[in-house]
């Protein structure tokens, strides 16, 4: 999952990229990171999930598929709403769902909570990886951006290998819990790190001017 179309904004109308792109990257390297794990994280931990909430076959499948399905299915519309509201503010809101979600899965319940909260981060992942990597693409110009596109999908397809293995150091340690609960940091550092050093493009700013003009308030 760490191959998305970029969404359809002109790159070359995009102002050029500060000098701060190459934290730009690490940052959203981090996130794809984070979005490409979680696919396989809880593999390992089923077994104590199971236990715990007493889930069966049939709803310990759902907490692993709910969220590849809902993440891959919604990719394409993720990166339609990155387009229209901008790609920091898709990527901004896609992260705070995602975060939220991975909270209430780790304070879930039931497997009612757990598998709403999965589908929760896939709608979160769905906005996130493309906005992420149209960000890439507009940050980074000429042979810079094929260097950086690189990094950014080698770093992202390491998730899934590296998912395994934290999840079973997590569910080992912690408890199961903490493979949702290490996303709520992440997400923090993650959205601070998107605010201080990504500026907003053209849909963020037409996104800004449209929700002052319905609250009344001159631009």
């Amino acid at each position: 999952m760490s191959h998305v179309g970029a969404t359809a904004h002109d790159t070359d109308t995009d102002p050029p990229p500060t000098t701060g792109r190459w934290p730009v990257l690490a940052v959203l390297c981090l996130a794809q990171f984070m979005l490409v794990l979680d696919v396989t994280v809880v593999n390992v931990a089923l077994p104590s999930i199971g236990a715990e909430l007493g889930l069966g076959r049939d709803a310990l499948t759902w907490v692993v598929t709910a969220y590849a399905l809902s993440f891959g299915g919604l990719m394409l519309l993720g990166g339609r709403i990155a387009d229209l509201v901008g790609r920091r503010t898709a990527f901004l809101t896609g992260l705070l769902v995602f975060t939220a979600a991975s909270l209430t899965g780790g304070l879930a319940g039931s497997a009612g909570v757990l598998i709403g909260g999965r589908i929760a981060q896939g709608v979160g992942a769905a906005l996130m990886s493309p906005s992420a990597l149209a960000l890439v693409t507009t940050t980074f110009h000429g042979p810079a951006r094929n260097r950086a596109l690189g990094v950014w999908a080698a770093v992202g397809g390491t998730g899934s290998a590296f998912g395994v293995l934290v999840g079973g150091l997590l569910t080992d340690g912690p408890g199961w819990e903490w493979i949702f609960f290490v996303n709520v940091p992440v997400g923090a550092a993650v959205f601070a790190g998107v605010l201080a050093l990504v500026p907003a493009d053209a849909g963020d700013a037409h996104a800004a001017g449209a929700a002052r003009a319905a609250g009344g308030r001159p631009r």
